[in-house]
This record gives structure tokens, C-alpha cells and sequence, in this order.
């Protein structure tokens, strides 16, 4: 069994179709079949039988499958290691980032980083931070950028933070807004409680959803254009002169903040690739150098 064996595995029994496999990992089909032969050939068991519904993992080849995502990490420490040794930064970074970073900070920042060590590869998972927290956790990745205040034990930087708040372009007042229609969109589960919370210790009566888009940069252009108000994060409409933007507060009357952290395994800066990557962030200021 190789790297290519246990990502097969891997993968199969996430699509529990051959066709769709092979696509995936841009092999041929019946490449694909005669790799699953020689694994069920050297362990001499059947791994998968084929039917109507797709493919069927027999004992044997669930047991396989499940332990490949341990099968490949280790591989990844190894090869991570062997890269490790000299003096040389190199090798490939894993990062998880959230979908407005990924979008608005990242490809300036993986620039600015490749500049000084031209050496290094990146694969870069994107996704709601909730996910990218997860990715972290299970070290599937090595470093997270996510925004939310989430449980970590471990190292992490504060990078910058944003207001939470109502936009509209026409001027309206707090206790207007259960009867105006507001346009709803999805977001990450830590932020929609954040509002959620804000919003039912503030009203008696839930909001008027007057439309319901994909993503925040969906939900600001409905609000340029006239079509009801949002609540969002500063990031989206700060620049924006022409729309009246009133942040929520707390119970105390203080602005209610989204912060976006770096996140990391403290064991993680053993790799020299890692501890450069962090010490780059460290010097780098998210909110003016990334413009």
C-alpha cells in the first residue's frame, strides 16, 4: 500500500462511485480497478463489490478505508519531516481559511510570503470558519484563519477585527427594523448567533426576511440597491460612503466586535516551513498592508 492506495480508499468510500472516483483524482477508470485488484490481491480479501447502487465496502475494505485518513496523515508527518531537515524553508503548507479572508487578505498575503521563500508550496482549503476550525483541530491542515472567538487551547494571533453592523441606504431608526425588510443571507453558525442573540435581546418580534441570498457580498448589493437592509460586517461597507451604517451593541452599550484569528498546533512550529510562515504573519498588518 502506497500514498496513491490509501487515497484511492480514501476517496471511494466518500463517493462509493467508481466513475466519479476516478474523475476526482483524474485517473482512468479501469487504472482505477486494477489498483483496487492489486490491494484486494495483497491483502487476499475482497475490498469492494459493485452494484446497482454504486459501490459496497465489504468488512474488510471499511476497516481499510477508515484507517486511511491516519494512513495519510502519517505519510504527511514523514514527508513533512524528511523537508524539515537543512536549512532550507521548503515544502508545502496546508491552510484553512475562511471564505471572506481566502477572498480579500489571502492571495496578497501568500505573494508577500512567496517573495521570501520562493521554495514553498501552499494547498488551501476555503470554507465557513466553523469547518476551517475543524480542519485545524484534526490537523488537517496546518494553520487556520478563521473569524469568531472559537474555543482554542493552542497558539494564536489576533489579526484584526470588524463591528457588526446595520446597513441601509436610507436613514432609518433601531426600533424600525422588525417591520422593514431585511435581506437575509447564509453565514457561518457562530455569527448568525452572535446576531440572533443581539436581536431577540432587543425585539419582541422576530425580523420581516424580505429576501434571502447566497453570501454577504450578495446581501450588500441588495442593499446598495435600495431592496432593504443587512447586518454585516464592517469589512463589507466601511468604504462604502453613501450607506448609513449603525453598529449592534451589547447590553452594556459597547459595539459587539468579530475577531479574525490565526490558529495553530503549538507542536506544529517544529516545522521550519510553519514557524516562518507564523513569524511572517506576525509582522504583517492585516488591516493596512493588505489592501
Amino acid at each position: 500500500m502506497d500514498y496513491q492506495d490509501w487515497t484511492i480508499l480514501k476517496m471511494l468510500y466518500e463517493k462509493k462511485n467508481m466513475t466519479k472516483t476516478a474523475q476526482v483524482l483524474f485517473i482512468a477508470q479501469p487504472s482505477l480497478t486494477r489498483r483496487i485488484q492489486q490491494m484486494e490481491n495483497e491483502f487476499n480479501v475482497t475490498l469492494v463489490q459493485r452494484g446497482t447502487r454504486g459501490v459496497q465496502f465489504t468488512p474488510q475494505g471499511e476497516y481499510l478505508a477508515k484507517c486511511a485518513d491516519e494512513a495519510l496523515r502519517h505519510l504527511q508527518h514523514a514527508k513533512e519531516a524528511v523537508l524539515n531537515i537543512g536549512d532550507e524553508v521548503t515544502g508545502t503548507l496546508r491552510l484553512g481559511v475562511s471564505n471572506y479572508i481566502s477572498k480579500n487578505k489571502l492571495p496578497k498575503l501568500l505573494k508577500r510570503f512567496r517573495e521570501q521563500y520562493p521554495k514553498v508550496e501552499f494547498k488551501v482549503v476555503t470554507g465557513w470558519s466553523g469547518d476551517v476550525f475543524d480542519l485545524v483541530y484534526n490537523q488537517d491542515v496546518h494553520i487556520g484563519f478563521v473569524r469568531g472567538d472559537y474555543k482554542w487551547p493552542e497558539s494564536k494571533l489576533l489579526l484584526f477585527h470588524e463591528h457588526i453592523s446595520i446597513a441601509s441606504i436610507e436613514p432609518f431608526e433601531i426600533e424600525q427594523l422588525p417591520f422593514l425588510p431585511r435581506i437575509e443571507y447564509e453565514m457561518d453558525p457562530l455569527m448568525k448567533a452572535t446576531i440572533n442573540r443581539w436581536w431577540n435581546g432587543t425585539f419582541s418580534h422576530p425580523p420581516s426576511i424580505g429576501m434571502e441570498v447566497d453570501k454577504g457580498d450578495t446581501c450588500k448589493e441588495m442593499v446598495l440597491n435600495g431592496l432593504g437592509y443587512g447586518i454585516l460586517s464592517s469589512a463589507l461597507i466601511d468604504h462604502i460612503p453613501d450607506v448609513v451604517k449603525i453598529p449592534i451593541t451589547d447590553e452594556q452599550g459597547k459595539p459587539i466586535i468579530r475577531n479574525t484569528w490565526m490558529v495553530y498546533h503549538d507542536h506544529s512550529l517544529e516545522l521550519k516551513t510553519i514557524q516562518a510562515f507564523v513569524r511572517f504573519v506576525e509582522s504583517i498588518d492585516f488591516t493596512n498592508d493588505l489592501i
